[in-house]
């Protein structure tokens, strides 16, 4: 029974020490080892190339105004929509203003029809779009083929799942992982850096990654980027739904648990001792 004790009273104590959470488990940008893992270079930024759903802002830049009313009825400017992007608003209130990337990867855009551009970036739309008005107008009277045409993607957004679960906006050309992780408050003592899941669709095709975000590797690794439409998922570290997260807590919990031990201990002993018979008393016999 004493030996019994005395184990649950060390398995007690060594699983509350073996759940202190150390700067290794959280800490970002460690060094390689046989733990964190070494990720190749392989960083290579790519301009985002638009998909089925996406929501573009044209705005078309002339010295006639005439065609300037024509293709910016929204009267909303550039200027204004840059501001919004940089508020990291989802433009909800902009739909009406904007060109969707319909099922077949075509905008329809105004004395223009059907463009496809699902698979381009940006900057190729905009070089369509100014060919394909320069073209349009030098045809009018006047001849003012000169157009600038600046395009915005207005719904970038990435989501995170497990840990401050939402949907975050894109707000800048580049965003790191570091920086999506920022904005969702950081992960939190007890979710796993280890193993992050990107969940990513390219090219019509939809895989899962794992990496570990304490590498510092990471920065040279396709993780780094973070792009419109990830899923990133963080998972709560096994057995860590109570840790010790510092020295002084674990003094604490283990002076505790010392003492709370100490009293169990006492108090099985104290019944074992009266659950004992006791010898029987005998009379002398005369």
């Amino acid at each position: 029974m004493k030996g019994n004790i005395k184990i649950l009273f060390i398995g007690l104590l060594v699983g509350l020490l073996s759940s202190c959470v150390t700067s290794r488990k959280v800490n970002y940008m460690q060094e390689p080892d046989k733990y964190i893992p070494h990720y190749a270079d392989t960083l290579s930024f790519e301009d985002y190339t638009l998909r089925i759903g996406d929501r573009l802002y044209i705005y078309v830049y002339s010295l006639n105004e005439e065609i300037m009313k024509m293709y910016n009825s929204g009267g909303t400017n550039a200027s204004q929509m840059r501001q919004q992007m940089g508020q990291g608003s989802t433009y909800g209130s902009y739909d009406l203003y904007t060109y969707l990337v319909d099922q077949e990867g075509n905008i329809d855009f105004p004395t223009i029809g059907k463009i496809y551009v699902r698979g381009l970036t940006t900057r190729e739309v905009k070089k369509k779009l100014e060919e394909e008005l320069g073209t349009l107008l030098s045809e009018l009277p006047g001849g003012f083929s000169m157009v600038s045409v600046e395009v915005n993607i207005v719904n970038r957004s990435f989501s995170i799942i497990g840990a401050q679960s939402g949907r975050y906006a894109i707000n800048k050309e580049k965003m790191t992982i570091f920086e999506a992780l920022a904005m969702a408050g950081d992960l939190g003592e007890f979710n796993s850096r280890k193993e992050i899941k990107l969940v990513r669709e390219k090219n019509g095709v939809t895989t899962i990654k794992t990496f570990d975000a304490r590498s510092k590797d990471i920065i040279n690794s396709e993780y780094y980027y973070v792009e419109p439409n990830d899923i990133i998922y963080i998972r709560q570290i096994p057995g860590y739904s109570f840790g010790i997260n510092s020295a002084a807590t674990a003094v604490g919990v283990t002076a505790t648990t010392i003492s709370f031990g100490i009293f169990v201990y006492s108090v099985v002993q104290t019944v074992i001792r009266l659950s004992t018979p006791k010898a029987a008393a005998t009379t002398p016999q005369n």
